[in-house]
This record gives C-alpha cells, sequence and structure tokens, in this order.
C-alpha cells in the first residue's frame, strides 16, 4: 500500500516538540532533525528528516524549532474601549473589587462594547487574533461578557461563529462575568434571563460556558445553575476560580465535570485534589497575577497532586492587557515555579484539554495540521528553552493551520 501525496513537507527543524512522549525525548516528545508532512488537512507524516516521503512543496528550515500551533485558551479579546485610567488607579492602591463595585472595569468596558459597532468590534478582534497568529497560536479561546444582556452577548457570539478569523476561535459564552448596572438591584433578574432566554441561544453558538465565580461576581450557588444550564446543553464548563477570594468554586467545577478552572490562586488542598480526581485542567495566567499585584497559585503543590496545567494570557482590557502568549509562558516559570517542558505543554496539548479539545495542541499522523516554526533568540541556540527564557517578542518565521500556510516571513530560508 502507498503512502498517500503529500502536499506539503517540512525538513531539517533543529528539534520539534510533538507533546507526544511516546514519540520522542522527555515530556515533549522531541525529535532532532525532524519533519512534518501535510496531506488534507492533517498530519501525513512525523519524524525524522532523513526518512520522509516526497511532497509537492517541501521545505527546508534550518535553525528553526517546531512546535505544535500555539494555543491561548483564556482570552477577553472581543472587546472596545480601554481601562487606562483603571490602570492610573490600581497603580495607586485602589483595589480592583473597588473599581468594580463603584461601576468601573468590566462595566466600563460593557458600556463601551455595546455602543460599539459590529465592524468595529470584528475588525478590532481581527487585528488582535493577527497578532497572535504571527505568534505561532493558532487556537485562541474568545470569551463573550463584555456586554451582559441578551442582544449584545448573542450578537457577540454571532460575530466570533461567523468571522472569518484568522486563525481557529473557540467561543465561550461568559455572561456571568459581572452583574450588570441594571440590575444592580435584583441579581437574581439578571441569573434568570441568562438561564431562561440567553443561555438557551447561546448554547447554539458558544462552544463552552464560563464563569466569573468571585467577591463582587456570582456566587456559588449561582455558579452551579449557569454551568448545569450550560452544562446539560453540552457546552463545556468552564470556571474563573479561587482568585479574589477562596469561594469552593475549583472543588464545584471538579464535581461538575467541568473542563478546566482558572486563576486558582486561593484554591485549598481540597479544591486541588477535586481537580486531580476529576481530571480538571489548572488554568494558570501569569500575566492577570501579575497586573494585579497578586500572590502565585500553588503551581507546585497542584502538579505534584496529579492537575495538568494551562497557561494562558487572560488578555483583556484591565487585569491582563498583555495578548503575549509566550510572555505568559515566561511569567508562569518566573513567577509559579513551572519548568519549561510544563509551560510549553501548558500552551500547547494542555491547553487543549483546558478548552474540551483534546485533538489539539500535539501533533500525530492524522491530527490536525496546525504547526509553527520559531527561530531562536538572536545568538541564542535553537532549543525551545530558548524561547521562554527570553520573554516575550517572539515571532513566528512559519504558521501552517490545517495543513497550510498562513504565515511565511522568509521564503526559502
Amino acid at each position: 500500500m502507498t503512502s498517500p501525496q503529500v502536499e506539503l513537507l517540512i525538513v531539517g527543524m533543529e528539534e520539534l516538540h510533538t507533546m507526544d512522549p511516546a514519540r520522542g525525548e522527555g515530556p515533549t516528545g522531541r525529535i532532532l532533525d525532524a519533519a512534518v508532512g501535510f496531506t488534507g488537512g492533517r498530519v501525513s507524516y512525523l519524524g525524522p528528516a532523513a526518512t520522509a516521503p516526497e511532497a509537492a512543496r517541501r521545505v527546508s528550515a534550518p535553525g528553526t524549532i517546531g512546535l505544535p500551533g500555539l494555543i491561548d485558551c483564556h482570552t477577553h479579546s472581543l472587546y472596545a474601549g480601554d481601562r487606562a485610567a483603571e490602570f492610573r488607579r490600581r497603580l495607586n492602591g485602589e483595589p480592583y473589587t473597588s473599581i468594580l463595585e463603584s461601576g468601573g472595569g468590566i462595566l466600563s468596558t460593557v458600556r463601551a462594547t455595546r455602543a460599539a459597532s459590529d465592524e468595529t468590534l470584528a475588525e478590532r478582534l481581527h487585528a488582535r487574533l493577527s497578532a497572535m497568529l504571527r505568534q505561532g497560536v493558532t487556537t485562541v479561546e474568545v470569551k463573550t461578557g463584555y456586554a451582559l444582556d441578551e442582544e449584545h452577548e448573542l450578537r457577540c457570539l454571532r460575530l466570533l461563529r461567523e468571522g472569518p478569523w484568522p486563525q481557529r476561535v473557540v467561543p465561550t459564552y461568559l455572561g456571568a462575568h459581572a452583574i450588570p448596572a441594571e440590575f444592580r438591584q435584583d441579581r437574581e433578574a439578571y441569573v434568570q434571563l441568562m438561564l431562561q432566554r440567553v443561555l438557551p441561544q447561546a448554547a447554539e453558538l458558544a462552544e463552552a460556558v464560563d464563569v466569573y465565580c468571585d467577591r463582587g461576581a456570582f456566587t456559588l450557588e449561582e455558579t452551579r445553575r449557569v454551568l448545569e444550564a450550560g452544562m446539560s446543553r453540552g457546552l463545556v464548563g468552564r470556571v474563573h476560580a479561587e482568585q479574589v477570594d477562596y469561594t469552593g468554586a475549583a472543588a464545584l467545577a471538579a464535581s461538575l465535570g467541568c473542563a478546566s478552572a482558572d486563576h486558582l490562586e486561593r484554591i485549598d488542598a481540597a479544591g486541588i485534589a477535586a481537580m486531580a480526581k476529576a481530571g480538571t485542567i489548572g488554568g494558570m495566567l501569569p500575566t492577570a497575577m501579575l497586573y494585579m499585584r497578586d500572590t502565585a497559585p500553588p503551581a507546585r503543590q497542584m502538579i505534584e497532586a496529579g492537575v495538568r496545567l494551562a497557561v494562558a494570557t487572560d488578555y483583556n482590557p484591565g487585569s491582563a492587557p498583555c495578548p503575549d502568549l509566550w510572555t505568559a509562558a515566561t511569567l508562569s516559570c518566573l513567577l509559579m515555579g513551572l519548568t519549561v517542558e510544563e509551560a510549553l505543554l501548558g500552551v500547547t496539548r494542555h491547553a487543549g484539554l483546558a478548552l474540551g479539545r483534546p485533538e489539539l495542541g500535539w501533533l500525530t499522523v492524522g491530527g490536525p495540521g496546525d504547526l509553527c516554526l520559531m527561530r531562536p533568540p538572536v545568538g541564542a541556540p535553537a532549543r525551545a528553552e530558548t524561547l521562554v527564557q527570553h520573554m516575550g517578542g517572539h515571532r513566528a518565521a512559519m504558521v501552517v493551520r490545517e495543513g497550510r500556510v498562513v504565515v511565511e516571513v522568509v521564503s526559502g530560508w
């Protein structure tokens, strides 16, 4: 039986990290002098360059580091307006919860997003996603939650569904992000609006449902009700958990079978044990922790208990205005104690699991044809650890999404 014609073959990478330990060396499955072939949008060859098949297009990429297409599994990148004034207030020592409770924070972005046209929202999101693509990010989770009413939350979800976007977008319904100003005197009415009107429609457009469970946001019982309603309609469950105050949201997420619980600065031992048992991914968001001047979550304790950790930007206009996933990877090592390998898994395979998309974030024959080729920082060896060591600003030399080259900085290498 003859092998299928390979449409695109990339050879000569110094190293390729497949994120499959069965495929190569170490926890990231490293292969030296590697090649990857693509046919029909899928990986059709994976292995040494010396045994690679013929291909319709062959690209030699010496001096590069190959990785699965990166995944930013937690972003709030669909919004209008800015929060520069809030940044000044926080620098002057005002707590974020105080800003939120006074009508700032999320609620200020809600006002701007509701007022923005479809064209403005789409144009700004496209620009943000394009910048992420140039860093090697081929999958981006994008949450709603900056509209907080029926009309505009559904409008945002339709925009996310319709695109077209430069990479794969995973839409998440986050109507339970904050209590909107018009419902501050009757929060139960807002919960009922989500449960009875918005969620049934959102379930046709989104892939996941998320809740911000914290002081100033949603209670544990409200979180349960929203998650159960969304997950019963087939949405993947996700939670903002234990960030500002301990709430028990991480244990709740595990008990409900949520794919991930994110932030986790104040998670307790019981929450860690519950997540480990359930297989719930812990989402590490170091840029938010840095901007909020917060303490680190107990990442090493979670890893030792068996919790797999994803790493994401939490990109948003207020508490984490940093869209650079490589910066988040570096900070996860410096601030949270992850190893280089754990950080790389966090922005690839574990991030796919956090989205409920286990097929994403690793390379295997027959799997999705997503690949990024990175050049090392100037003067550094072509090893993945140099990308994590040098903070941010990295740009991909080539990005392949579903077997098609979507970024090519240098032709012919």
